[in-house]
């Protein structure tokens, strides 16, 4: 046609038979929908994290973005109800001679209103005063009919033992008394599906991992995990809490984004089965994954073996034993001076940057 504003993008007969495509024209990434009869062009980029919307699903007239569900009005680019301050551009379409066309001329300006950061996204702050310790319990409880767990157990004597005897702020999160989701891939979606905090977080209010994120990446100097052996691995909910945690490793590798750094990490393994070590030596190479060191012997473990089935001794054993209990406090104790010994040399670190750079000011 001679107007050379508008561009071809395709045959009006075969851009019927699907709902929602993606069509680039001369370098412009179009989603290009065809809804009760008619036909809509709109930017195929999200303006969350630029997801492909034109690779997207309809939910009545709007689009709904594959990587983190946001919706935009097929032709007008309006954002759904309730965020209608959000637009993506929306071009002009027109029908001529069995033939579709755009016009790339006039799309509309991208509005993306405010919104306020998620409260996790904060800057990771230097800790000052006591050290903090967080326990995190794996073992998986009925909570309304509790039952003793020997790896907890040892974990709140480790505790109790870092405030009595180093005055840490402490504190335990059992994992059976929160509600979250497991991972839902966003990362097999895309990288950059997989945001920092974890896309579940960032768009379910309900989901309390935000309680395991802001211990681990912004409150805690020593993270402790205990686990129970369950067919000769960690717990059910400890891989749940880790797979989640994939987010923090992925901002390592996509974004370039360090989140945990200086954090000792010490592991509390027990179990009616053995295997201990190849347990440990996952939970290790986890947590070195995301940035976390370890204290000299990082962990404890009991276990019956293989033949004892007779649980309900393992329970008194572990409640009755000295040598179980003191070892989880002298874990606690080598986690602790890691983690003052880590403070100590940022602050060393921190002291000769601030030399150097009086010398050069001196020096000028």
């Amino acid at each position: 046609m001679a107007d050379k504003r508008w561009h071809l993008l395709g045959e009006v007969a075969e851009l019927k038979v699907q709902a929602v495509r993606e069509i680039t024209v001369e370098k412009t990434k179009l989603a290009v929908t065809f809804v009760n009869g008619k036909f809509g062009a709109v930017s195929g980029f999200c303006s969350h994290f630029g997801g492909p919307l034109g690779k997207g699903r309809l939910d009545g007239e709007y689009l709904v973005c594959p990587w983190h569900n946001w919706k935009f009005h097929g032709q007008s680019g309006v954002g759904e109800p309730g965020y209608e301050k959000d637009c993506i551009p929306r071009y002009e379409v027109k029908e001529e001679n069995g033939q579709l066309f755009v016009d790339l001329q006039s799309a509309t300006p991208r509005i993306k209103s405010p919104h306020a950061p998620h409260p996790l996204a904060r800057k990771v702050e230097k800790p000052t005063g006591a050290i903090r310790v967080v326990g995190i319990s794996t073992t998986n409880l009925d909570e309304a009919n509790p039952r003793v767990s020997t790896s907890e157990f040892l974990l709140e004597a480790a505790l109790n033992h870092g405030k009595m005897k180093f005055s840490a702020d402490a504190k335990l999160i059992r994992l059976s008394a929160l509600e979250f989701r497991a991972c839902e891939g966003y990362y097999s979606k895309a990288a950059r599906a997989c945001t920092w905090p974890c896309s579940i977080t960032a768009m379910d209010p309900k989901d309390q991992m935000d309680q395991v994120y802001e211990a681990i990446v912004h409150w805690a100097d020593v993270i402790l995990i205990a686990t129970p052996i369950r067919w000769g691995n960690a717990s059910s909910l400890y891989y749940k809490m880790v797979e989640r945690l994939n987010c923090v490793q992925n901002q390592i590798t996509i974004a370039n984004n360090e989140l945990i750094k200086n954090k000792t990490v010490g592991l509390i393994i027990t179990g009616g089965q053995d295997n201990i070590q190849a347990v440990a030596g996952q939970l290790l190479g986890f947590f070195a994954e995301i940035g976390c060191v370890f204290p000299p012997f990082p962990y404890i473990a009991h276990s019956r073996g293989w033949t004892s089935e007779d649980m309900e001794k393992n329970v008194a054993q572990v409640l009755q034993s000295e040598e179980l209990r003191k070892g989880a406090e002298e874990l606690l104790g080598r986690a602790v001076e890691t983690a003052y010994a880590l403070r100590n040399r940022l602050d060393t670190e921190s002291c000769v940057k601030a030399g150097r750079k009086a010398h050069r000011l001196d020096a000028e």
